[in-house]
């Protein structure tokens, strides 16, 4: 049987640990300060970043990948494992060119590769959980079919839900709109956001004050997984008390059966800035 590979950006924010333990390909979008450039998760890792954007007086920008790099990529493990079978899962094409330059880049081979590109239509854990599922099942031997196969299962179980401090990050990135950043900083409200199903982020409800927000999103999960065995993620740009106060609400009202905490990576940051958490849950 042919070797499956998964292949996934920076924005996946799988820790490089967890990539070379599962034999997941990284392939990095930018950050920029300025006239300074950094690899998301290779030149620059997330304490780093917050760290330089908090005495940084702009705010970053981010780049995508060429399709050159996702063709180098594809070609490490071709030469590698000539016959392997290539799963590339990507940020959401309606935050970025990355999964457009994904699919470039497989038609710059010169070879003949069994190469799939999925837009995940997520972003961070909400498609990095999944990627790493893939890649346990590609170390169990199982096959692309099977794989492709968990990989839609799972993309349509899983539920995710965020926080931001502020809504500023996301309206200078085009996010959202004025009014919902003005509104959402006026009177300690919270707005709880998800990533839709068509790619883009969409609010939910609106409470005020941290606490209360993150007791909203556990009452959101609640109708979706009930007492059902379930996978979780959380993420933060900053691990602190509310954080963790977050992932004890979690592990308290749901048979959790496995938790993968992460830090936001630099180029997510740039986008919903510091004090941001994230919970992403799937039926197992």
């Amino acid at each position: 049987m042919c070797a499956v590979k998964i292949v996934v950006d920076s924005t996946a924010d799988i820790s490089r640990e967890l990539r070379e333990r599962l034999g997941i390909e990284m392939v990095p979008l930018k950050v920029h300060f300025g006239e300074e450039q950094f690899l998301d998760g290779v030149t620059i890792d997330p304490d780093d970043f917050y760290d330089k954007l908090a005495s940084s007086p702009a705010l970053p920008t981010t780049s995508q990948p060429s399709p050159i790099e996702f063709q180098e990529a594809y070609e490490r493990i071709l030469k590698e494992t000539p016959d392997a079978q290539i799963i590339s899962y990507h940020l959401s094409a309606k935050f970025s060119g990355t999964y457009q330059s994904a699919t470039i880049g497989r038609t710059m081979l010169e070879s003949d590769a069994d190469i799939t590109v999925i837009d995940s239509k997520s972003a961070s854990c909400g498609f990095g959980l999944i990627a790493i599922r893939a890649a346990e099942l590609a170390k169990e031997g199982r096959s692309k079919a099977e794989i492709l196969a968990e990989i839609d299962r799972l993309s349509r179980d899983l539920k995710l839900y965020f926080l931001v401090d502020t809504l500023e990050y996301l309206q200078r990135g085009g996010r959202i709109g004025k009014a919902a950043a003005l509104f959402g900083s006026i009177l300690n409200i919270k707005p709880i956001l998800t990533i839709d199903r068509e790619g883009t982020v969409a609010p939910v409800d609106k409470v005020r004050g941290s606490k209360k927000a993150m007791q909203r999103i556990v009452e959101l999960l609640e109708p979706n997984f009930g007492s059902d065995p379930v996978n979780v993620a959380i993420a933060w740009s900053k691990y602190d008390a509310a954080a963790k106060e977050l992932l004890e609400m979690v592990r308290s009202r749901f048979n959790v059966q496995d938790v993968h905490e992460t830090t936001l990576g630099a180029v997510i940051g740039t986008h919903v800035g510091p004090g941001t958490a994230a919970v992403f849950m799937y039926r197992v």
